[in-house]
């Protein structure tokens, strides 16, 4: 484990900056502070801001800077690389800031940094709109997008990032930067899929789609049929409309089975539904 010794009249007077909260190892708080989605990361971070407000992102991107501290930047704390916590840095933990506004008649939505799928489809969802979020949603949706972010509407609505019309970026110098096609293109470039080192994003805006019904199946099958459920998936997927979205899932179940898994989504009526999915049905049989 790295450590890091910080000069504590330099720490206080950083936290007195702040609105939001400083966590520092033998706080109450720093153990579940530090735990992130992913248990087999197990990291211990010098400090960790809960930022309030844009204004604590900045004042914790230009502390990092100036006492050269490694910095990792929380948004849902999903992230199952482990990135989103370091060893002996400055965490930059988001989770705080999660506001979400949602414009109807544009049909777009702005979010701040911290927000999750599942805050950010519960607003959009009172208009019947949604954008390309996740698969989980307790997943962030910073750090999904930022990875180019898959989910169950992106054959028929691309990426999660295709569908992002701006970002607010905290630079390394500690600047406010909007990115766009028009504005900062270069990193808005970045941004789309690049997963990382760009800066601190503080708010996405989406584009948004009707989207009203939908119906979820998961059908689960022996392990050892995997190899037939991937051919099957890729035949049907061939000829499949764009409202379905599949994924197969090689997964262990509660009592030690290994299974495959078809998992899909229909974005349309029941009825539709059922006559498009039918196949995914009969094939098997399942578990």
């Amino acid at each position: 484990m790295t450590t890091q010794t910080l000069d504590s009249a330099k720490t206080e007077s950083f936290a007195a900056t702040l609105r939001g909260q400083l966590i520092r190892p033998g706080d109450p708080e720093y153990n579940s502070a530090r735990r992130v989605w992913n248990a087999m990361s197990d990291k211990h971070p010098a400090i960790i801001a809960r930022c309030a407000s844009v204004a604590d992102v900045i004042a914790c991107v230009n502390f990092a800077r100036e006492n050269g501290l490694l910095v990792a930047v929380r948004g849902g704390g999903h992230n199952a690389a482990g990135n989103a916590v370091c060893d002996g840095g400055l965490v930059i933990d988001l989770s705080q800031m999660r506001d979400v506004r949602v414009d109807p008649l544009a049909r777009t939505a702005r979010a701040q940094g911290g927000a999750t799928w599942g805050d950010l489809d519960r607003e959009t969802q009172a208009f019947a709109l949604a954008t390309v979020g996740g698969t989980v949603s307790m997943t962030g949706i910073a750090g999904l997008t930022l990875g180019g972010g898959v989910g169950w509407l992106m054959r028929k609505h691309g990426l999660a990032c295709d569908n992002l019309i701006t970002a607010e970026v905290v630079t390394a110098e500690g600047q406010v930067v909007t990115a766009s096609e028009n504005e900062n293109a270069d990193l808005f470039w970045g941004l789309r899929g690049g997963g990382g080192n760009f800066g601190v994003v503080t708010s996405l805006e989406y584009r948004l789609h009707e989207v009203g019904p939908i119906v979820a199946k998961l059908v689960f099958h022996p392990a050892d049929a995997g190899r037939e459920l991937l051919r099957f998936c890729r035949e049907f997927t061939s000829t499949a409309p764009e409202e379905a979205t599949t994924f197969v899932v090689f997964m262990t179940a509660p009592d030690g089975t290994r299974m495959a898994a078809m998992a899909v989504c229909y974005v349309g009526s029941a009825a539709e539904a059922e006559r498009v999915l039918a196949p995914i049905m009969s094939f098997g049989p399942p578990v």
